[in-house]
């Protein structure tokens, strides 16, 4: 009886140290999506400003577009601006097998730069304090969603499909409001924006934890943290811009 109750604490204890080593093991990874996004982040803001500041010089008459301003906001090179996130993103989500994570992590630095490029041209319309006030309100709305999807007990997981047709059916709106013009159907489009990208980021927060894998190599961890990171980074970046529809004041 005596060595069958050691033999039973014994496994206990093995026991608590797998867990715990699990427990550190995930809170390490998640520590690192989490600065890859918020590393991102960074970067795109402060390419968005400086783009804007180097495009843009202020007169007394108004702001005023220099020639790099002309080239980044008028020529036929602000599509390629526009559209060169998209292409990475792509490259990201179809070559992640194939890609180093030295390769991944370049990628992935550099979205986050073009971005701040395509990003650049809400000062033109937006006042700067209207920006920061919608990005420290994205950025706590964010904070609580990603601490719900972390923490929650409840599978997530039917949501998924849920909120990924509610996604396509914002893009095609988009597309017709495009045409249209409809300030009506803006405003559902970012009404359904914001609920659709909060609803994302809980998920988004849980599939990565769940994607976490005490086994993994080095490199396959750090792609996964790249990979988790860019999800996040888009849910905030969309939060922000549908949220910027209703608290960003237009410049004059």
């Amino acid at each position: 009886m005596a060595n069958y109750n050691q033999e039973r604490l014994h496994q206990t204890r093995l026991g608590a140290t797998a867990d715990m080593s699990i427990d550190q093991g995930l809170r390490s990874y998640m520590l690192s999506v989490y600065n890859y996004m918020a590393g991102a982040l960074a970067l795109t803001g402060l390419v968005a400003y400086f783009a804007y500041a180097a495009a843009v010089q202020e007169t007394a008459g108004g702001p005023l577009l220099t020639s790099f301003g002309e080239t980044l906001y008028t020529s036929p090179l602000r599509w390629v601006v526009m559209l060169a996130p998209l292409a990475f993103v792509l490259v990201l989500s179809f070559g992640i097998q194939k890609l180093s994570l030295a390769a991944t992590q370049m990628i992935f630095w550099t979205f986050a730069a073009v971005m701040g490029l395509s990003l650049s041209s809400i000062f033109l319309v937006f006042t700067g304090e209207s920006i920061t006030t919608t990005f420290f309100v994205t950025a706590a709305a964010f904070g609580s969603l990603s601490l719900y999807g972390y923490t929650t007990k409840r599978d997530l997981t039917g949501m998924g499909s849920f909120l990924f047709m509610g996604l396509v059916g914002i893009l095609i709106a988009m597309v017709v409001n495009f045409f249209l013009q409809s300030s009506a159907l803006q405003f559902a489009i970012s009404v359904l924006g914001v609920l659709i990208f909060a609803g994302l980021t809980a998920y988004d927060t849980q599939r990565i934890k769940g994607m976490y894998y005490e086994g993994d190599s080095v490199a396959a961890a750090g792609k996964k943290a790249v990979m988790g990171a860019l999800s996040l980074y888009l849910d905030f970046i969309n939060m922000f811009m549908f949220l910027l529809q209703f608290l960003g004041t237009q410049r004059n």
